[in-house]
């Protein structure tokens, strides 16, 4: 399995494949660790969960993650607020805001910080953040479904 969770990261811990990354921040631990389970499970990635945004901003250059899966609302700073410390981190990269909010403003927020590609409404299943995942990734090969046992790809419906 292919979750890790990282407080402490230094550039010997990160491995400087080629690989297929994503992020998720999220302070509720239990529900981020469930999902990065499932996408891992699911996807062909390398999923890392932070529960602190502060220890995400500091591994995000190491990490080079193609998309960050970031809830707003998160400890001292909201997901809006973490998305626009990231992305001079990694310009490349695309970023899903997860929230149980309505956001009337949103709209306003996607003009203002172009990295933002998605919007997940709460409660939300793998399938669906798989979908945005392969939606949002940058360039032109994102990972891609695993094969369930049966041999048939695994549905995202």
């Amino acid at each position: 399995m292919q979750i890790k969770h990282l407080r402490h990261l230094t550039a010997n811990t990160v491995s400087t494949d080629n690989c297929r990354t994503v992020v998720l921040v999220d302070d509720e631990k239990f529900y981020a660790d469930l999902l990065a389970k499932l996408l891992t499970q699911n996807l062909e990635c390398t999923v890392h969960v932070f529960d602190r945004p502060v220890d995400a901003l500091t591994a995000l250059p190491l990490l080079k993650p193609s998309v960050v899966v970031t809830d707003y609302h998160l400890p001292k700073i909201n997901g809006l607020e973490f998305i626009r410390a990231a992305t001079p981190l990694l310009p490349d990269a695309a970023f899903i805001l997860n929230t149980g909010d309505n956001m009337p403003d949103y709209d306003d927020a996607v003009g203002q910080v172009p990295s933002l590609k998605s919007r997940l409404a709460k409660p939300f299943g793998w399938r669906e953040l798989a979908r945005e995942v392969i939606r949002v990734w940058p360039g032109a090969n994102p990972p891609r479904l695993r094969r369930t046992t049966g041999g048939a790809d695994a549905s995202l419906g």
